[in-house]
């Protein structure tokens, strides 16, 4: 018998053989279990998608504060040029 179908079969007492309707009860458990799992991944996945698009944003800010001072440090360096060759 394969594993998964071991890991949902319910616990047997000796010469006891489930009926349909404990077996519905223990599909029905099952079946909520799944559904509670779901929502938990389908909210873990909105926080991650928000923090993903949080961090995008962060970084596209860096990016063009990192691309001024880069911008600034070289007026800086080509006005240095200038004042060493007119000195």
């Amino acid at each position: 018998m394969p594993e998964a179908a071991l890991a949902i079969d319910p616990p047997r007492e000796r010469g006891h053989i489930p009926t349909m309707e404990t077996e519905l009860q223990r599909l029905e458990q099952r079946v909520g279990e799944l559904l509670a799992l779901v929502r938990q991944l389908a909210e873990e996945n909105r926080a991650l998608r928000s923090r993903q698009e949080n961090l995008s944003g962060e970084r596209a800010s860096l990016l063009q504060k990192n691309e001024q001072v880069r911008a600034s440090v070289e007026a800086m360096i080509g006005r240095l040029r200038l004042l060493e060759s007119g000195v």
